[in-house]
């Protein structure tokens, strides 16, 4: 059966978000993007950004909005008290969380997070013509399969009921190979040690997909939105 086409992911969140202001934890928020969609449009949320790289934590800095805060800090160690969120978000990061620290960093969500307060993780999914691309220089394959089996046994501690899981296509698009270059392989935390010949390669196997108008890419996306137990 294909998947549902899924332009802007905050239509898949937004479908599970009770109807009442919400207190939101985001680990590795990135640009915090989403979020801040989600506040414009539903300002009484609070939230939380928290990020590793120091980079993206002072632009974040530099780019206040109501309802938002943001902090330097991982999710292995989260500076909150118990129980003080209803929503964790997790988009594209849990595979971004050292393999041996998956199991701590999840352990402290179920430590900040709500009775019935949810966890929506959501993770690309490792296949297609873009994900062969990008291994060619940032192999995911053994961390995007460590996070799941990390939230599988996450399910098993008894703490998390799991309410969704739901696969998606996500439109990607890039101007050029230049554009994809920055934006992919030059990102501020990390460090994917290009050389001219890697970087070559990888312009070689995009350049059968980049027209006059860019490039396009549908990325598999999977959710899974996990409910925490009441104590």
């Amino acid at each position: 059966m294909p998947h549902d086409i899924i332009h802007n992911e905050l239509a898949v969140l937004e479908r599970l978000l009770p109807a009442r202001p919400l207190h939101i934890l985001e680990l590795g928020c990135g640009k915090a993007s989403l979020a801040r969609q989600l506040l414009a449009a539903q300002p009484a949320h609070q939230y939380t950004g928290l990020e590793v790289d120091r980079t993206q934590h002072q632009q974040n800095l530099a780019q206040p909005q109501t309802g938002m805060q943001f902090a330097l800090a991982g999710a292995q160690a989260i500076p909150a008290e118990h129980q003080q969120y209803d929503l964790v978000l997790m988009l594209k990061s849990l595979h971004h969380v050292p393999v041996a620290d998956m199991d701590q960093a999840l352990g402290e969500i179920a430590r900040v997070t709500r009775g019935g307060g949810l966890l929506y993780v959501s993770e690309p999914v490792y296949a297609g013509p873009l994900n062969d691309i990008v291994r060619l220089y940032n192999d995911e394959g053994t961390v995007r399969a460590a996070a799941q089996a990390a939230l599988d046994r996450a399910l098993q501690t008894g703490q998390w009921q799991q309410t969704i899981c739901y696969q998606f296509n996500m439109p990607v698009h890039f101007d050029s190979f230049d554009a994809f270059e920055t934006r992919m392989m030059r990102p501020t935390f990390a460090d994917h040690q290009l050389d001219e010949d890697k970087v070559g390669r990888v312009r070689a196997a995009f350049a059968p997909y980049c027209s006059a108008n860019g490039a396009d890419f549908m990325r598999p996306m999977l959710v899974r939105c996990l409910q925490k137990q009441a104590d």
